[in-house]
C-alpha cells in the first residue's frame, strides 16, 4: 500500500513550489499572492526505488480573512488523520509567526511523524535563522530551497527513513479490490451498506492501523471480492470537516488500494467540480472505472430520452475517456445494486484479459495497413507486428516501428480505438507504446 505525505504550512511558504519539485511535475500554480493554490493537488514521488503518494493542503484553504485561519487549522487536523506523514513548511526569511505555533501545537499532538522544513534557505546565512524554529517542539529543522532544490535529496532521504515498510494487510491475491469513492453524500455509505446488508457473518473485516484501508471480503450471490474502505467511514468525523478536502484525502486511499473504482454521482445534482476530480484522481492510478448515477428514484421523468442525455454528459466532461459502463440506481430502494457488482465484476475480467499475439495481429495489422501513419519530411512509417505486454497493472500493447518517434497521439488514439472495437475492454484504461522494431 502506497504511502501519503502531506505538505502542511500557513499560506505562501513554498508548498506548491515544494510539491512540483517532489513530485517532478508543474502543475500547481506557484505565485506570490497567498491563497493561490485552489485546485486540489495530487501527485507521486519516488525517491530510491520507493514510491509514496504526496498531497499539498494548500489547495483548500478558503480565501476569506475572517475564516482564512479556522481552514488552515481544520486541514492540518485532516492531513494528520489521514496521512502517513506530515511535512511542516515554514518560512526563514519571514520567520516565526503565531499561525506556525497553532499549526504545531496541533502536529505535537499528532501520532504521527512529522518533519519541520525551513524552507527559502537559500544562503549560508539563513542557515543560522532556522535554528529559532527549534522553539516549535518539532525537532531540528530540515533547511531547504523548494525554489533551486537544496537540500531536497536530504529531505527525501529523511522521508524514506520515517515512512513505515508498505506491509499492508493479508489480503488474498487475484481476488477483486472494488472501491465506492464520490464526493459527501452521493450515497456511499447508503450503497456499501446495501451490498452488505444486515447478513454480518458473511464478512470479514481486516483492518490495519486507523489510517490503513479496510478490506471487507463480500461472498455471497455467487460474489466473491474485497469492498475497499478507509477506516471510519462509517462513523462520523469529530471534527468539522472541509467537505472537498477531507473526502478527496479518503479517496485517495480508497482508489489507490482497489482494481475498480465504483464512482457515485448524485443524480439530482449532476456532475460536479468535485466528481472531476475523484475521476482525475482514478485516472492517474490507472484504476478501472465504473459510473454509478444514485438517487435515480427522484427523478420524475426517468424515460430512456432522459437517461441517454444524462449519459452523454457525463462521457462529455469525461472525454478523451468514454469506454465505461453507466448504471442508474437508487440505493436507498435497492434499484439495480446487484448490476453495480456485476458489472464491476466485468470491468475487472476486462482488466486482466489477454489477447493472444496472433489473435493480435491478425486484426490490427490489416487496420493499420489500410489507415497507416501520417508520412513526416517524407519519410514512411511501417508498423510490421504488435503484442500485448505479459505481468502488467492494465492491459498494455506495443506496436514495433521503423520510425516510432514520429508517431502522433493522435494515432496511438486511434490505435487504442481500434484494440476497443474489437475486444471487449469496457472500463478499464489500457496503454499503447510504439517502439522501434
Amino acid at each position: 500500500m502506497a504511502n501519503l505525505v502531506a505538505i502542511v504550512g500557513r499560506p505562501n511558504v513554498g508548498k506548491s513550489t515544494l510539491f512540483n519539485r517532489l513530485s517532478k511535475s508543474r502543475r500547481a500554480i506557484v505565485s506570490d499572492e497567498a491563497g493561490t493554490t485552489r485546485d486540489r493537488q495530487y501527485g507521486k514521488s519516488e525517491w530510491n526505488g520507493k514510491e509514496f503518494s504526496i498531497v499539498d493542503t494548500g489547495g483548500w484553504v478558503v480565501k476569506s480573512d475572517d475564516i482564512f485561519e479556522e481552514a488552515i487549522r481544520r486541514q492540518v487536523i485532516i492531513a494528520t488523520e489521514e496521512a502517513d506523514l506530515v511535512l511542516f513548511l515554514v518560512d526563514v526569511t519571514t520567520g516565526l509567526t503565531d499561525w506556525d505555533e497553532d499549526v504545531a501545537d496541533i502536529l505535537r499532538r499528532a501520532k504521527l511523524p512529522v518533519l519541520l522544513v525551513a524552507n527559502k534557505t537559500d544562503n549560508n546565512d539563513q542557515l543560522y535563522d532556522a535554528a529559532e524554529f527549534y522553539s516549535l517542539g518539532l525537532g531540528e529543522p530540515i533547511c531547504i530551497s523548494s525554489a533551486t532544490g537544496s537540500g531536497t535529496g536530504e529531505l527525501l532521504d529523511t522521508v524514506i527513513e520515517k515512512l513505515k515498510p508498505n506491509t499492508g494487510e493479508i489480503i488474498e491475491e487475484g481476488i477483486p479490490r472494488f472501491a465506492v469513492v464520490g464526493r459527501p453524500n452521493a450515497g456511499k455509505s447508503s450503497i456499501i451498506n446495501a451490498f452488505i446488508g444486515e447478513d454480518r457473518n458473511i464478512v470479514t473485516e481486516i483492518a490495519g492501523t486507523t489510517r490503513d484501508s479496510i478490506y471487507t471480503r463480500y461472498e455471497k450471490f455467487g460474489f466473491d471480492f474485497y469492498l475497499v474502505d478507509t477506516a471510519g467511514i462509517r462513523k462520523k468525523n469529530k471534527v468539522t470537516e472541509d467537505l472537498e478536502f477531507y473526502s478527496v484525502m479518503r479517496s485517495i486511499r480508497s482508489i489507490e488500494n482497489s482494481d475498480v473504482c465504483i464512482l457515485m454521482v448524485d443524480a439530482i445534482r449532476g456532475i460536479e467540480a468535485q466528481d472531476m476530480n475523484i475521476f482525475q484522481l482514478i485516472q492517474k492510478n490507472y484504476k478501472s472505472l465504473v459510473v454509478v448515477v444514485n438517487k435515480w428514484d427522484l427523478v420524475e421523468d426517468k424515460d430512456t430520452k432522459v437517461m441517454k442525455t444524462f449519459e452523454n454528459a457525463i462521457r462529455e466532461r469525461m472525454a478523451p475517456f468514454i469506454d465505461f459502463p453507466i448504471i442508474f440506481v437508487s440505493a436507498l430502494t435497492k434499484q439495480r445494486i446487484f448490476k453495480v457488482l456485476e458489472t464491476a465484476k466485468e470491468v475487472y475480467q476486462n482488466r486482466t484479459a489477454r489477447i493472444g499475439t496472433s489473435k493480435l495481429n491478425e486484426v490490427m495489422l490489416p487496420i493499420i495497413e489500410a489507415y497507416p501513419p501520417q508520412s513526416i519530411k517524407g519519410k514512411y512509417i511501417k508498423i510490421k507486428y504488435c503484442m500485448q505486454l505479459p505481468n502488467t497493472q492494465i492491459p498494455s500493447f506495443v506496436f514495433f516501428a521503423n520510425l516510432p518517434q514520429y508517431v502522433k497521439e493522435q494515432y496511438r488514439r486511434f490505435l487504442e480505438n481500434k484494440i476497443r472495437a474489437n475486444w471487449t475492454l469496457t472500463g478499464t484504461p489500457i496503454h499503447v507504446f510504439i517502439r522501434q522494431k
